[in-house]
C-alpha cells in the first residue's frame, strides 16, 4: 500500500529489512547500540562487524532518540539506530518516546540528504509495544514529518510477517479513508 504525502511516498510491505534497496534503513536498536535480537540482531548479521565498531564508538543512545551508522556489507548506505520505548502500560511516556525514535530517524536522514529511509516496526519484537497502538505512533509521527520536509522523497515500511502488514495496512486505510488523511486530501 503506498500513500503520497506532499512530495513523498509512504510505503507498507511485508519483508526482511536488511534486503532493502533504500540509502538507509533504520535498525530497532538498544540503548547500547552493541546488537541484540529480532531486527537488531539481524541487521549487525547481514550488516557486518562495521556496523558494530561504528556503535561502539558512538557510546550508546538514550530511548526516543536515533544515532547513525554506515551500512556495512548492506544495500542500504546508511544505518539510523533508532532506540523505542520497553512497553510497560501505555502511561510511562512511551508514545512520546516511540514518536521520537522515528522523528529523530527523520532528522537524521534529512541531515545527511537521504532521500529514501526503511523503517521496521519499532519496539513491537520483544520491547513488547502493541502493534496497532505503535502503528497508529508510526504512522503518524512520519506523517507529520513528511508534511513539511518535502526532501525525504520516500519512506517505506518493511513489516516482519503478514499480521505486522495487515496492521499497519489497516491502521494507514483507517488514517486515509477517515482520519487526518483524507482531511489533508492524500492521495
Amino acid at each position: 500500500m503506498k500513500v503520497t504525502i506532499n512530495r513523498s511516498v509512504l510505503e507498507l510491505v511485508e519483508g526482511d529489512i536488511t534486503l532493502q534497496d533504500t540509502e538507509a534503513i533504520v535498525n530497532a536498536a538498544n540503548p547500547s547500540l552493541l546488537g541484540g535480537g529480532g531486527v537488531d540482531g539481524a541487521i549487525h548479521r547481514a550488516g557486518g562487524p562495521q556496523i558494530l565498531e561504528e556503535c561502539k564508538a558512538i557510546g550508546g543512545c538514550p530511548t526516543g532518540e536515533a544515532r547513525i551508522t554506515g551500512g556495512g556489507r548492506l544495500k542500504a548506505r546508511y544505518v539510523i539506530h533508532a532506540v523505542g520505548p520497553v512497553y510497560k502500560d501505555g502511561r510511562q511516556r512511551e508514545p512520546d518516546l516511540l514518536a521520537g525514535a522515528y522523528w529523530s530517524s527523520l532528522e537524521l536522514a534529512s541531515r545527511n540528504k537521504i532521500k529514501t529511509v526503511a523503517f521496521p516496526a519499532i519496539s513491537t519484537g520483544v520491547y513488547g509495544y502493541p502493534m496497532e497502538a505503535a502503528a497508529e505512533v508510526a504512522l503518524t509521527t512520519v506523517r507529520r514529518y513528511l508534511e513539511g520536509h518535502s526532501e525525504i522523497q520516500q519512506v517505506r515500511f518493511v513489516l516482519f510477517g503478514r499480521m505486522s502488514y495487515e496492521v499497519f495496512e489497516r491502521v494507514l486505510r483507517t488514517m486515509k479513508e477517515t482520519g487526518p488523511l483524507k482531511k489533508r486530501g492524500w492521495t
